[in-house]
């Protein structure tokens, strides 16, 4: 017999949602469009976001949970999911500048530090496409925490942080160039990685792969969107 999974390691606990919409279903090893060689062209996968995690979490996480919700009464509507030792609260995006800056000043939270602003796309996600991650640390208590905000294709805006985390400014740079969101209240939203004149955010899914071929010594590897295809 194995040995039992530490408790901070083990899955999501408590009474989840399993009943969540599927945005997509994924057959095969590989994504669609793509012939599959693995043998696994039978696995079906069905791809939805994970569901409400009930209380309780184990410390630290019950503790932040509760102050949170004494702070921003309005989290009580939120989605919090607790996964593998981490937990993240899905904030509407109208409460995310009022949440911030409660997890900076309040004395039993006091999250001093926004450590990365990200970006992640799902296409399928009807509503919900563009998610922006904002990971929290705490110097004082030891500890971090996820918040996560949606937003659409169609008006891609979120409040920027910065003005309560000045180290976000790069961060959210980098998540507009990368994927198109606009964070308003930004100083200078402006490209840090791509070119000040190009076009699109190269790591949306939607976007077309491209490329150069790329030389070495005796041999050329060809840019993506030339490589072989299997039929």
């Amino acid at each position: 017999m194995s040995e039992q999974t530490p408790e901070e390691n083990l899955p999501a606990t408590g009474d989840e949602n399993t009943s969540l919409p599927v945005f997509e279903t994924r057959k095969g090893m590989w994504s669609g469009g793509s012939s599959d060689t693995s043998g696994y062209n039978g696995l079906v996968r069905h791809v939805s976001m994970p569901g409400q995690t009930e209380p309780p979490f184990g410390e630290p996480f019950d503790s932040i949970h509760a102050r949170a919700l004494e702070v921003v009464p309005g989290l009580a509507d939120a989605r919090w999911v607790y996964d593998r030792g981490e937990l993240t609260i899905y904030v509407p995006r109208e409460q995310l500048v009022e949440v911030a800056r409660s997890f900076r000043d309040d004395a039993h939270l006091r999250f001093e530090v926004c450590v990365s602003v990200s970006g992640v796309h799902y296409p399928e996600q009807t509503g919900s496409e563009l998610h922006s991650v904002y990971h929290l640390l705490s110097y004082t208590h030891n500890r971090r925490v996820r918040l996560e905000v949606t937003c659409t294709d169609a008006d891609p805006h979120l409040p920027s942080v910065t003005p309560i985390y000045p180290m976000a400014d790069w961060h959210e740079r980098e998540t507009w160039d990368m994927f198109g969101i606009i964070f308003d209240g930004h100083p200078s939203l402006t490209r840090i990685l791509m070119p000040d004149d190009w076009r699109g955010h190269p790591q949306r899914k939607d976007y077309p792969l491209g490329g150069v071929d790329v030389e070495y010594k005796g041999a050329k590897v060809p840019a993506p969107d030339n490589r072989r295809s299997y039929s």
